[in-house]
């Protein structure tokens, strides 16, 4: 007869199969990192084992090669820091703007039956298609690829943190005006804390589209960037050119993405 396996054990296995149960750290780490360790293992044994065409998939070593050949004259270092600068100014700019009216627009029905009908226009058309607009009314340069990062991210945002307003409990504001609030005090003091974890969580997705966005506007009129390099790499066959632009962008989408998470944790610890 086999033993049954130890209570410990079946607690921790039910817990990690349980909805929405907390898991241990230590075993969300290495489930992750596992993941990492399949997927490459895999790219590995489809380039090393001859289940791919290196002219269409490159190995890692080709792609980090591709990084020490850009980063040993300096060029890498200039195109990251184009791109992050692109990326810094035009998501500021839009969500320095988008916060606030997206707060009053999911606060009061004035402002939401102003703004809501042009921002569901908007945010539907594709940002590809104004490129060319944004090339003959700017110019080509740092404005352009900031405008398009700011046309791409605002009016999603927009929509998205109106809902995080809209969905603030009205009991909230209710026991602040019987606390003898006025309306000022309950929008700064109740409704902006209670929505600051939806915004928070608003930013770090649009985030992730930025980083979409900036390679639109680098790919079809830029002289630097990490769309730049990816679109040289095209012009030249270099696929391994292509796969460390792709890489770096995510490693640093991913580090942003962390940033946000962090700051999610400081600024707004009870809805951790």
């Amino acid at each position: 007869m086999m033993a049954s396996p130890p209570r410990s054990r079946r607690s921790l296995a039910q817990r990690c199969l349980t909805p929405k149960a907390e898991i241990p750290r230590g075993i969300a780490l290495s489930t992750g990192v596992g993941v990492w360790v399949l997927v490459i293992a895999l790219w590995m044994l489809a380039c090393y084992g001859g289940l791919a065409n290196p002219i269409f998939l490159p190995s890692p070593d080709q792609v980090i090669g591709a990084a020490v050949r850009l980063a040993g004259d300096g060029r890498l270092g200039r195109d990251v820091w184009a791109s992050v600068q692109v990326i810094l100014l035009g998501f500021a700019v839009s969500s320095l703007f988008a916060v606030p009216v997206g707060l009053l627009m999911g606060t009061f029905g004035l402002v939401r039956a102003a703004v809501e009908p042009l921002t569901n226009f908007i945010r539907y058309l594709p940002v590809t298609s104004f490129v060319p607009l944004f090339i003959l009314w700017i110019g080509i340069g740092l404005q352009e690829r900031v405008t398009v990062i700011v046309f791409g991210t605002f009016f999603q945002q927009l929509v998205m943190i109106a809902d995080v307003s809209r969905n603030v409990s009205g009991d909230l504001l209710n026991a602040s005006y019987t606390l003898g609030a006025n309306r000022r005090d309950a929008v700064l003091h109740v409704l902006g804390p209670a929505s600051l974890p939806g915004v928070l969580d608003t930013l770090r997705v649009t985030m992730g589209w930025a980083w979409t966005y900036l390679v639109v506007a680098e790919l079809v009129a830029a002289s630097s960037g990490l769309g730049y390099i990816s679109m040289q790499g095209l012009r030249g066959f270099q696929v391994d050119q292509i796969f460390m632009a792709i890489a770096i962008i995510g490693i640093l989408g991913l580090i942003t993405d962390q940033i946000f998470s962090l700051l999610r944790r400081w600024l707004a610890p009870w809805a951790a």
